[in-house]
């Protein structure tokens, strides 16, 4: 587990964004069970959450369709909030970091972290953008 002064800064770059940080199961599927559009970023320490998964969830939003909801876990944190969510991309292997599209609460559209890692923030961007416009 990572201690949370050294996480606060990380998990800050997505709810100053507007994400709605999740710490237990609880919250998991209460977020999940909402009407509409989820997307669940699964934030990390990792090089690739700094420089592409975070900016590029971030940059995603800028278009006029978006997901009706933003949430985020954050993997070697919030254990049980964590392992909720995954258990929601089932068939995907875990993965951090990752981000998932659900509608109703079923998971439409995700990116694993070999989709991520060594991607600019830009293509990430597109990618979830592209999937706004089919899903929202």
């Amino acid at each position: 587990m990572y201690p949370e002064e050294m996480v606060k800064p990380m998990r800050a770059e997505l709810t100053e964004a507007g994400f709605q940080d999740l710490y237990s199961a609880e919250a998991v599927e209460s977020a999940l069970a909402q009407k509409g559009t989820t997307l669940v970023v699964v934030n990390s320490v990792c090089g690739c959450a700094a420089r592409n998964a975070r900016p590029g969830a971030k940059m995603s939003l800028a278009g006029a369709k978006k997901p009706d909801h933003l949430v985020t876990v954050f993997a070697g944190v919030d254990k049980e909030a964590v392992d909720a969510a995954r258990q929601h991309m089932f068939p995907f292997p875990p993965s951090s970091p990752s981000i998932a599209l659900f509608k109703d609460g079923e998971l439409v559209h995700m990116l694993e972290r070999h989709h991520i890692e060594g991607r600019p923030a830009e293509i990430i961007a597109e990618n979830l953008t592209d999937a706004y416009s089919e899903f929202c």
